[in-house]
């Protein structure tokens, strides 16, 4: 009990001698209670929670973690006797000066020097051997040479290295003998790209080469392409990036060849009459491999993705989602000038189709950037005329969806929209340019809701009338 106010104090919370020894009278009281001669481990924690911890549960679990567990880590005698995969560890400890430590240490690595680099590759092996030794934070933009580690040792770590001797005498030996296991156990194409993403990290070659004969025999077999198309990303990131890690990225490029050889082939027949749920999924995995191909910057993959793209525009039966965000890269890549995007657009957004329809292709041709509508003024008034031509029904129906799209725009976007949408139906595009004082911060703090409005009259198909004047005026006229 005196070391259990001795570690309060430490922390700055209130253990005085009178709270100490009424907590000492309580657990011999409890022990009395309970036919003991003296008091146990439940006794002295219900007296100190109850007594000195106010019946709180926070400062019992720093009593848990500093006194009952403890921080001290116990260490044995260089000669003792250990099984290989642990003396290893140990050797490759002290070479890498990465010490066992109970409390957590933060390790921000740089991959481009030898001794990080062999840290890091130990952590990942270890992390195939399911020894979580370390767990990499999230990337935080610092460049793909940067790793941050969490590092804490945990004692039920030496049991998991005893279990984990079945698969090699070293560190290296298990690692790659594991990843082998779990290779042949993998079924699916996107775990195997997964798993080989993890090898290369690790840096473990024979690995490598047993992963890739079995990528490449199920990506002959798989007829899915939505498993070609998850599979493809993480395989780009070795080709672009693996120089950093002094990896061989040439064992994966053909491999890659196929995979987008294959999925140029087989999404228009996967983008054929699909749903809302379906459409969204298929949005997503068009995204991730445009993203990878744009990584790559292969021309030949950027040729024959485009051309892909083209047939998904032009197809007849297709999720107006997948339409518009196919579109969208069409312009962005040069193939459309703004002319063809904005008849596309106005075929998109005709009466004779479904309003749904039309307004997931805007979703798809919008979603992310609004900076295409400040700086163009035909396909502004291709929306406009759209929006204004919908009946109230239509219109209230279609509002969800519309504020979907829009809400993936900036603030900066939307407030600039809103702008426009004050000015009237006038604006053409670069005027966006030549915004006034209307937009400083000054005019922010005088008229708050003026920020509001112009938002609410793009969303609701509205105009605002004059600038200090904060009415609206409904679409058909009327205030």
């Amino acid at each position: 009990m005196i070391k259990v106010a001795q570690l309060l104090r430490e922390e700055g919370l209130d253990a005085s001698s009178a709270n100490l020894i009424d907590a000492v009278r309580l657990a011999e009281s409890l022990a009395g209670l309970r036919d003991r001669s003296f008091p146990g481990l439940s006794e002295l924690n219900e007296a100190t929670q109850t007594v000195l911890c106010f019946g709180s549960d926070l400062p019992m679990g720093l009593i848990h973690d500093k006194l009952i567990v403890g921080e001290c880590l116990g260490s044995v005698p260089d000669e003792t006797e250990m099984v290989p995969l642990q003396r290893d560890l140990q050797r490759l400890q002290k070479r890498l000066r990465m010490p066992q430590e109970v409390t957590e240490k933060l390790y921000e690595l740089d991959l481009r020097k030898e001794n990080d680099l062999a840290r890091s590759q130990l952590l990942h092996r270890l992390n195939l051997l399911a020894i979580p030794w370390g767990i990499l934070s999230q990337k935080t933009g610092q460049g793909t040479f940067k790793e941050k580690w969490r590092v804490r040792w945990q004692p039920e770590f030496a049991v998991k290295l005893i279990e984990a001797g079945i698969w090699g005498n070293t560190i290296l030996d298990a690692a790659t003998a594991s990843s082998r296991n779990l290779a042949e156990k993998i079924p699916e194409l996107p775990g195997l790209t997964r798993l080989l993403d993890l090898v290369l990290l690790a840096d473990l070659p024979d690995a490598v080469g047993y992963i890739m004969n079995r990528l490449q025999a199920e990506a002959a077999l798989t007829r899915d392409v939505t498993y070609l198309m998850a599979a493809l990303p993480p395989l780009a990131n070795v080709l672009r990036y693996g120089n950093i890690r002094k990896i061989d990225s040439n064992i994966v490029r053909h491999v890659v060849d196929g995979l987008v050889a294959r999925i140029c082939i087989g999404l228009p027949g996967c983008c054929y009459s699909l749903d809302d749920d379906a459409a969204s999924n298929m949005y997503q995995l068009c995204h991730q491999v445009n993203s990878a191909i744009s990584l790559l910057q292969n021309e030949y993959y950027k040729t024959a993705w485009q051309k892909v793209l083209t047939q998904l525009v032009n197809m007849p039966i297709i999720h107006g989602l997948l339409s518009g965000y196919s579109c969208r890269l069409l312009l962005d890549g040069n193939i459309w000038d703004t002319e063809e995007a904005s008849r596309r657009m106005g075929l998109a957004l005709s009466l004779t189709n479904e309003p749904t329809q039309s307004a997931a292709w805007v979703e798809g041709f919008l979603k992310g950037s609004g900076l295409l509508l400040l700086h163009d003024g035909k396909l502004w008034q291709v929306l406009d005329s759209w929006v204004t031509q919908l009946n109230e029904d239509t219109f209230t129906t279609l509002l969800p969806l519309l504020r979907r799209t829009f809400s993936t725009f900036s603030l900066g976007e939307r407030h600039q929209i809103g702008v426009q949408v004050r000015r009237g139906d006038t604006a053409q595009a670069g005027d966006m340019a030549e915004i006034d004082l209307e937009c400083n911060a000054s005019d922010r703090h005088r008229h708050p809701p003026n920020l509001v409005l112009p938002i609410l009259a793009q969303l609701l198909g509205l105009v605002q009338v004059g600038r200090n004047n904060p009415s609206v005026v409904s679409r058909g006229g009327g205030e």
